[in-house]
């Protein structure tokens, strides 16, 4: 019960920000670039480990690049909004339907290795806590900041897209409660192509002119660095 109320309140919160704060683009783009040096330090350091220690057998790989593959084709229906490249397109552009079923995928997806994790709060959920934050924050930016063509436009759309990628996650982990627990390496294997995916797009993305962009070399150290810290102290709390 607790981890479904922190994937709710973890999206809720992102949503709440970026409603208020959603117009400095740099506040999202410095989030993400937080998020993506903590998600890449999981990723190598806790899901994928937990994937090859496993008995599943050499396959993993196969769906770590499923993973990766099925990233790419939903950012076709999300237009790269992981990435907070929402604002390099016209908005219109990203149909409300396709964005909420891109999203709803990912996140469902990422919910579903949660029904097995042992300890109330494991690296693999403070993973998607991280990470569900900066994108409900472009995505209360995006959803209620934007210029509508009628100044008379329903919020209730809006409220929907929020409401239903806050519940993708905890509809994801229920899912899995059904699953054979002897699965949950290939799951794993999936969402860590999903996040190596993800954060290494974040990362490595050209900078300007290409020159070095030390805010943001200094923003993935410290994402790192706190996921770092978080792992010794899950693997070594005493």
């Amino acid at each position: 019960m607790t981890t479904v109320l922190l994937l709710i309140l973890s999206v809720i919160a992102g949503v709440f920000l970026g409603k208020h704060f959603g117009k400095k683009e740099k506040l999202a783009k410095n989030l993400l670039i937080l998020s993506a040096g903590f998600l890449i330090t999981i990723c190598l350091n806790e899901v994928f480990p937990e994937v090859y220690t496993s008995n599943a057998g050499s396959s993993l790989g196969i769906f770590v690049i499923a993973g990766v593959l099925l990233q790419m084709i939903l950012e076709a229906l999300t237009k790269g909004f992981e990435h907070g490249h929402f604002h390099h397109h016209n908005e219109h552009n990203i149909l409300p339907i396709a964005l909420m079923v891109g999203l709803f995928i990912h996140a469902f997806i990422e919910g579903i290795p949660l029904a097995n994790e042992k300890h109330e709060l494991s690296p693999y959920l403070l993973g998607i806590l991280f990470h569900n934050l900066p994108i409900s924050f472009i995505l209360g930016a995006f959803l209620f900041n934007r210029k509508d063509e009628s100044r008379n436009t329903s919020s209730y759309p809006s409220l929907l897209i929020v409401a239903l990628f806050s519940l993708a996650s905890p509809m994801g982990m229920l899912l899995g409660n059904y699953f054979n627990p002897d699965l949950q390496p290939y799951f794993l294997a999936i969402v860590g192509g999903i996040f190596l995916h993800i954060s290494s797009v974040i990362i490595f993305e050209s900078n300007k002119n290409h020159n070095i962009d030390w805010v943001k070399i200094g923003l993935v150290v410290l994402g790192v660095s706190l996921a770092l810290i978080m792992h010794i102290f899950h693997h070594h709390p005493h």
